[in-house]
């Protein structure tokens, strides 16, 4: 029998009945709308929100082809999806941000959980005219003495690039760290810096012919772009079917290559 709002002269506002009443009914609805996501789910009908982390360079290749998919195969399912970097991935799947995680993994560090969606090898880019890229390959060792830039600590890739480095007897050289794709590639084409991506992070500069790109080896660096689960996820049927079709997109897209 209270009031909730409060009229004035521009509309209404809670009363302090309805501000100590919203919480518990946004509890009650968060809770209804849960209740009924399982009983859908339980008859087999995807419904629920499915948060996706993902590599910038994997967004228009694999990622959106995805969401189109996914739109019509599974018009309950809500995806959020957000960009992140090889240092940002594990904070996004430790604190929930993230139920899927598309990223890269050295192959030692693939755990039986990780879902593979491709192979590749790592590139040293450099700008258009660049003595040391202008070659097919291009041994690790070029990378002395050479500005950098690369992702910000902490990352395992800086680690395992760091660890080479000194067992060939050089350090590296990081002209600039950058969370950000787009900056690390503007800064080879603006300022003749260069750095280490894989064939997908690449495009469409390469195809543009706006950078150069040599094959590391001696040794070779390979990746695996993978699929991962957040640690201790049931998975419910929602994110079993987006897995599903990251999964078999990525190996359309291999079929096609």
């Amino acid at each position: 029998g209270g009031a909730l709002f409060t009229r004035h002269g521009r509309g209404v506002h809670l009363s302090e009945l309805g501000q100590w009443t919203l919480p518990r009914v946004q509890a009650w609805l968060a809770h209804t709308e849960q209740l009924a996501n399982d009983i859908r789910s339980g008859s087999g009908v995807p419904i629920g929100e499915v948060r996706i982390g993902t590599m910038p360079s994997t967004v228009r290749p694999l990622l959106c082809p995805v969401l189109a998919r996914a739109k019509v195969l599974y018009p309950l399912v809500r995806i959020s999806v957000r960009e992140a970097l090889d240092s940002q991935m594990d904070e996004g799947l430790n604190s929930a941000k993230f139920d899927l995680a598309i990223r890269y993994l050295n192959p030692q560090n693939l755990k039986s959980s990780d879902r593979v969606l491709r192979r590749v090898d790592s590139f040293l880019v450099g700008p258009i005219g660049d003595k040391v890229t202008r070659q097919k390959t291009v041994a690790f060792s070029a990378l002395a003495r050479l500005p950098l830039v690369l992702p910000c600590r902490p990352s395992v890739w800086r680690d395992n690039l760091d660890s080479l480095a000194r067992a060939q007897g050089f350090s590296l050289h990081v002209a600039l760290e950058a969370d950000s794709l787009a900056v690390q590639k503007e800064m080879v084409m603006q300022a003749g810096m260069h750095t280490l991506l894989g064939p997908m992070a690449l495009q469409p500069e390469w195809d543009g012919k706006l950078l150069q790109a040599s094959k590391i080896v001696d040794p070779v660096l390979p990746r695996v772009m993978a699929l991962t689960l957040r640690g201790g996820l049931v998975e419910t049927l929602a994110q079993q079917v987006i897995a599903q079709l990251i999964v078999e997109t990525a190996t359309t897209m291999a079929a096609r290559r």
